[in-house]
Formats: structure tokens, sequence, C-alpha cells
């Protein structure tokens, strides 16, 4: 399914984004289960990406000292992923997790049919651990 971005003004913007062909742009790369590529992860170990229409949600287990983790399911906002190499154009996801202790604000796009996430964590108790950046690659699954 195409996915319309609409702006508000389009002059500020990158003049790829301008373009039609970028304003109306496939998200069905994305969809699907992804698996870390990295089996030994201490991180993510798999995505789900579904859509509903025009709706996105994004679905992460994590690597837990007892077993897998579900994450909150976050729905996801749609943006447009502008590549400097070749000129590429995508969409790309945003999406927000919160838990009590702590938020991630993740970014997700598909370059060269690897699901790359950039995630930023954010601590919210008192504990004292250093918030971080990560960013993993993810294989389709099936």
């Amino acid at each position: 399914m195409a996915q319309t971005l609409e702006f508000k003004q389009t002059g500020d913007l990158h003049p790829a984004l301008a373009d039609p062909a970028t304003r109306t742009l496939n998200a069905g790369k994305l969809t699907g289960r992804w698996v870390n590529t990295e089996p030994l992860t201490q991180g993510v170990a798999e995505i789900t990406i579904a859509q509903e229409g025009e709706h996105f949600s994004v679905r992460v287990v994590g690597v837990g000292a007892d077993g897998p983790v579900n994450w909150p399911t976050a729905p996801a906002r749609v943006m447009a992923n502008l590549e400097e190499e070749a000129g590429q154009r995508a969409v790309a996801l945003a999406a927000t997790f919160d838990f009590d202790f702590m938020r991630v604000e993740s970014y997700l796009r598909v370059n060269k049919g690897v699901l790359v996430i950039v995630a930023y964590y954010t601590f919210l108790d008192a504990s004292g651990r250093s918030n971080y950046v990560n960013r993993e690659f993810f294989y389709r699954a099936g």
C-alpha cells in the first residue's frame, strides 16, 4: 500500500521531498517479522511491523536475563527517508516505547534489504544508568 506524505511549507524542504514520487511511497518493504542478524545480541531479538490501512505498529521482543521480553506495541509515525547515496527514496518509521523506568525512541528503515533500527534509550528512574544510543540490523524472517 502506498503512503501519502503531506508537508506544510514545501519551499523549506529538501527538493526531493517536493517530488511527487517521494510523496507517495510504498511501505511494504517494512512490514513483516524481522530477526536480529546478531544471534547473541543483548538488545532487540526481533521486530514485527504491521500495517492496517495507513497506520503502522511496531512490536519488539527484547533480550532479558530470564528470556525474551515483549515490549509494549507502539504506533509508528511514517517518515520520508532520503538516502544520500544514489538518491534512494523510501519510507521510514519512528516509534516510541514507554516503560515505567525507560523510554526508547526508535527509527526504522530498510537499506539494501536489511532493516536498520536506531534506538535512543533514556532512563526515567533514579538508577544512575547512562542513557545510550544503539543501532542493530535485522533480516526478514520466513
